[in-house]
């Protein structure tokens, strides 16, 4: 795919060509895991075995990559694994990397469980705020770690202002892509180095699959990425890439539901009185609307909000719901409610990125907009 075609027509396109055996215009699943070769070294097409590389795994990061506009996409068996493949990459020990204060539970524990056992340090810092950010790097900063929108309080970062602070002191930056998609937001091109995508979310989009990928546009970093990726193994399979490859093909559509619905939800919210706070990159009162404004195209799918009462009240709301179901991650064609202080967040309780107690986060569907905010308005009361 070019230049001059759109995001849509990438998105059904890239990495798909048609099977060169019977013409099948969707990639077939390689359920396989190992190929013959032709002699000794001889490999058809260059797969050998298929942690390396498979073919419904290339047309895949093939896909990843077009839509981020980057050179190389990689893709792996879960978000936390690709994470992981990304830190033990670029960081030895001695290192250190500036993470978000409202960074995803599971990215903090990787950093405070995991990362940390390898003698890495992090500091957690404000990314909305680039000044926080600069103070926060020092000599041995190898890595600015981003979330924008965050999760799960949708904390907004400029990203080409923090690509500046990285560029002026050598350090790599690092977007986490997932709340956003490549159709709403393109982070390599406001400067990124590397964007990271938990792809279980909206690129799958149907809460049938579990994956994670990374992205850049730098070849050496991508030779390096491909080499980790290969020595660790935790690689995308064949039917779980093929699954992500066919939610990819509706992604610009859900996308633009999910953010159609979304915004139809936070009407309702911003008036109901038993709500004490919503949190929406699409609302003018939110700190970050104008730079989300700037670098996105849509505001997307995910709300968080507070009601008065705190943790009961809130953890009450979740389990009245009736077409919002109650579930942990997010980004599906079906609405989800969780409460995430219980939850998708019950990691960072007691860190500097705990949570508020009657914090209620949404992951806003495609159904019919009126359903949703009709098993709202009776959940609140």
């Amino acid at each position: 795919m070019t230049d001059r075609h759109s995001f849509e027509t990438v998105a059904i396109h890239a990495g798909n060509t048609a099977d060169p055996l019977t013409g099948a215009v969707v990639p077939p699943i390689y359920q396989v895991s190992t190929y013959k070769q032709d002699g000794v070294g001889g490999l058809r097409g260059g797969y050998e075995y298929s942690r390396s590389g498979n073919p419904t795994r290339t047309a895949l990061e093939e896909n990843l990559a077009a839509l981020e506009g980057g050179r190389r996409g990689l893709a792996f068996a879960s978000g936390l694994a690709a994470e992981d493949c990304l830190l033990r990459a670029l960081l030895g020990p001695g290192d250190h990397v500036v993470i978000p204060d409202d960074a995803y539970g599971g990215t903090f524990r990787l950093f405070a469980k995991v990362v940390s056992r390898w003698g890495v340090d992090y500091s957690v810092a404000d990314t909305s705020d680039p000044a926080a950010v600069r103070a926060a790097v020092n000599e041995r900063t190898k890595i600015i770690w981003v979330e924008t929108p965050s999760n799960p309080l949708l904390g907004i970062t400029d990203i080409a202002a923090v690509a500046d602070i990285a560029r002026t002191t050598g350090v790599r930056l690092v977007v986490d892509n997932t709340f956003a998609s490549p159709y709403l937001q393109q982070p390599l091109a406001l400067g990124a180095d590397i964007v990271v995508h938990s792809t279980t979310k909206y690129m799958g989009g149907h809460s049938d699959v579990v994956g994670g990928a990374l992205i850049t546009s730098d070849e050496s970093l991508a030779d390096e990425l491909a080499f980790h990726q290969n020595a660790m193994g935790a690689v995308a399979g064949p039917f779980d890439a093929w699954l992500v490859l066919r939610g990819i093909k509706t992604l610009a559509v859900r996308m633009d539901r999910h953010s159609e619905n979304a915004t139809r939800v936070t009407e309702l919210l911003t008036r109901h009185p038993r709500v004490t706070r919503v949190l929406y990159p699409g609302l003018p009162g939110h700190p970050g609307h104008e730079t989300a404004a700037k670098q996105m195209k849509a505001f997307g799918g995910m709300v968080s909000f507070e009601v008065e009462g705190g943790e009961e009240a809130a953890v009450a709301v979740c389990d009245r719901t009736k077409v919002f179901t109650l579930g942990e991650s997010l980004g599906g064609v079906e609405s989800l409610i969780e409460h995430p202080g219980r939850m998708t967040h019950a990691s960072v309780a007691g860190s500097a990125l705990e949570v508020p107690a009657g914090l209620v986060r949404l992951s806003v569907g495609i159904e019919a907009a009126d359903d949703l905010l009709a098993d709202l308005k009776q959940a609140l009361g």
